[in-house]
């Protein structure tokens, strides 16, 4: 291939149209795919809380007739998936993830960044949007919505901004993170105003497939849920905890280990950067800051899964992209890491017992973003972002 085709190759793969077709043909191949497997059991939890609220029956019980595991979704993701849940699940399955992967990619291409800038970060971002499409994952729309809500912000658009928070956080409370985004918003009373009028909407929303109080009751209900969920993940064996605890906990051996210690730590630090004030006005500040938002809200959860990680990457896959050419060794070190350790260690293209008997048993997916955070925080403090500008063209 000549230099002329290569990059005419290259300038192809991104377009926007590309970056479009190949999310939609990955959720279509997928949904198809773990269909016919039988393996969607993600989605028929989803599915069933459609049919459970309007049978108003516990959002929150087990069903094994029905699906293994819980729900853990607020009652709002009743009218979400709604529209799928009536399809035949042939048809909704690939639609739901199809739908996810068009809120991911409306999420990226909002970003205040060159359109090349903007497809590359979905690129890099394609792996790990595969795997949470095997389990239909609802993760992949939500970063779509974390992305949104700051996209918003930044445009001045503060009600929509509030309303995508509002219904993120309603749905599963990895959404609040929006908040994150406040100091950047220019009218901030119509931002608090549209965020309130937002939450109150989305909370009665429900009942119009139920009742007032089976809706009440079940907001409660999600709480002790969620209490007694974060219990479980904190356990060496489960599947959850991939995160900064996580490690410490697993490498130590001790499931005791309490994550408060860790949050505030990690609370402080996320906080630290927002006393550089006259940063705000940069738009590479508020893009590293929305990166650091992004995997923050992953490595700081005890409840991270695997799929989970679509969020944290897109925060890496933006770091990386932000920073200027030619970009530093220890920076592309630590996104070739990224990719190999956190992307590819749970796929069959890495090494099966390596896989089981460290990446997971000692949560390992999460440590590159973990140092990538360490990395984002201190160019936070430390970074003028003045000769940092990533303007929309």
């Amino acid at each position: 291939m000549n230099p002329i085709s290569l990059k005419n190759y290259a300038a192809f793969v991104l377009t926007k149209r590309f970056v479009f077709s190949l999310f939609i043909a990955l959720a279509l191949f997928t949904g198809i795919k773990q269909y016919a497997k039988g393996s969607f059991n993600n989605y028929k939890i989803f599915k069933y809380t459609y049919f459970h609220t309007v049978n108003q029956t516990s959002l929150y019980d087990a069903y094994p007739k029905e699906y293994n595991d819980v729900n853990h979704y607020g009652p709002v993701f009743s009218i979400i998936i709604a529209p799928f849940a009536v399809l035949p699940d042939p048809i909704g399955t690939s639609l739901w993830n199809i739908a996810n992967v068009l809120i991911l990619c409306i999420g990226f291409y909002s970003l205040p960044l060159p359109l090349k800038s903007r497809s590359l970060i979905a690129l890099i971002c394609a792996h790990e949007a595969f795997g949470a499409m095997l389990s239909f994952q609802f993760n992949i729309a939500l970063t779509g919505f974390i992305l949104l809500s700051f996209s918003y912000i930044v445009k001045q658009k503060e009600v929509k901004s509030a309303l995508i928070i509002a219904l993120g956080t309603l749905i599963k409370l990895y959404g609040i993170v929006g908040l994150a985004f406040f100091f950047f918003s220019k009218r901030k009373l119509t931002f608090i105003l549209g965020g309130l009028a937002s939450l109150a909407l989305l909370f009665v929303l429900p009942i119009s497939l139920s009742s007032p109080q089976f809706i009440v009751d079940t907001y409660k209900e999600w709480y002790s849920c969620l209490i007694e969920k974060n219990t479980l993940n904190t356990s060496l064996t489960s599947m959850q905890d991939i995160s900064l605890m996580g490690i410490v906990r697993r490498v130590s051996g001790n499931p005791l280990i309490p994550n408060t210690p860790f949050l505030m730590a990690g609370f402080l630090l996320f906080a630290l950067p927002y006393i550089r004030v006259k940063q705000y006005q940069y738009i590479g500040y508020r893009l590293m800051l929305l990166a650091s938002v992004l995997i923050f809200t992953v490595i700081f959860s005890s409840g991270s899964e695997s799929p989970t990680y679509i969020i944290a990457f897109a925060g890496v896959a933006i770091w990386f992209v932000v920073q200027p050419s030619p970009k530093k060794n220890w920076m592309i070190a630590l996104f070739v890491f990224a990719i190999i350790l956190t992307t590819l260690s749970p796929s069959d293209l890495f090494p099966k017992y390596i896989r089981i008997h460290y990446v997971w048993k000692y949560s390992l997916k999460a440590l590159p973003c973990v140092l990538i955070w360490f990395a984002i925080i201190y160019q936070l403090l430390t970074v003028d972002f003045k000769t940092h500008q990533f303007l929309e063209e």
